[in-house]
């Protein structure tokens, strides 16, 4: 029923009539109860885009809609099934192939890295109101041998629109020079194109990106890489390699291994944050040791 017309359904015919007012219209609807199953029913955790939710609908009108109701539990609960549904899925294929991204722009390639990225800019949604405005591109020449991958731009990578330049990347850069590697002359980039953050007063806390955000941008992340075309990629962190392979696998068996990913070779290692997290000095020289390592065995590899 609206102010202009209304309509009937009594099961066998149906029924054009006056329009009417709010008095004439029942408090719950007789179909709410069939809609909400079946907006919970089609409800998909690993396309979730809160804010793309509230563009296309301020929550100031959610009170106005039955469904409105289910979309905390079911947002609260989306990174969890995402999990689950990941981790039951039997036929889960070693490595990504871009051609089994759900996402459109699977249809088009792109002729320059500028290309991809003022694209990904102008058309990207971010995957949750957790990100950053703020797409921060790769950096580094077309054709360069290795590229790096790491998780996601921090803090400073977000306001000073470059990548591996925090503490992290500060970290990273004094380790690729031990290891004989120009950064100038490798590719840097992220899985994830944004910063993932929680505001707590000034501050902006780094928060892991799930497997749904990992997803969402895997098919750029593989354009990306066909555009670059290095000799081999290195994924530093576990969220990294997921983005590659995509499925969660533990680090630790693969660490170091030189393997065969979509005919280049891939060596997978840690972020050099996890440095910086570890509290014992002893500790941290070993497994700083050991990353120089990892990069010195990519830089041979990439030479041939």
């Amino acid at each position: 029923m609206t102010p202009e017309a209304s309509i009937g359904w009594d099961g066998e015919s149906l029924r054009h009539g006056p329009g009417g007012c709010r008095e004439d219209v029942p408090e719950e609807d007789a179909v709410e109860e069939e809609w909400r199953a079946y907006y919970a029913s089609i409800f998909n955790p690993a396309r979730l885009k809160v804010a793309a939710m509230k563009r296309e609908m301020p929550v100031r009108y959610w009170r106005n809609l039955p469904e409105t109701q289910l979309i905390s539990a079911l947002v609260q609960r989306a990174e969890g099934r995402v999990d689950s549904m990941i981790a039951d899925r039997r036929d889960e294929p070693t490595f990504f192939d871009a051609a089994s991204a759900p996402d459109a722009a699977t249809e088009r390639h792109f002729d320059s890295l500028q290309a991809l990225y003022q694209a990904l800019r102008n058309e990207d949604v971010p995957p949750s109101a957790a990100f950053s405005d703020h797409i921060v591109a790769g950096e580094g020449p077309a054709g360069a041998p290795i590229m790096f991958i790491g998780e996601q731009p921090g803090d400073q990578e977000d306001l000073l629109d470059r990548p591996f330049v925090g503490p992290a990347g500060q970290l990273l850069d004094h380790c690729l020079e031990e290891a004989g590697i120009a950064r100038g002359e490798s590719f840097m980039t992220n899985a994830v194109k944004r910063f993932k953050y929680e505001p707590r007063g000034k501050r902006r806390v780094h928060q892991t990106p799930n497997a749904g955000d990992i997803a969402h941008y895997r098919w750029w992340l593989a354009e990306e890489i066909r555009l670059v075309a290095p000799r081999i990629i290195v994924s530093l962190g576990a969220s990294a390699l997921h983005s590659l392979t995509g499925r969660k696998q533990a680090l630790g068996p693969v660490r170091g291994t030189l393997m065969d990913w979509d005919g280049r070779m891939l060596l997978p290692t840690i972020h050099p944050s996890f440095l910086l997290r570890l509290p014992d000095e002893q500790g941290c020289a070993i497994e700083r040791d050991k990353f120089v390592r990892d990069l010195k065995k990519a830089a041979q590899a990439a030479k041939g």
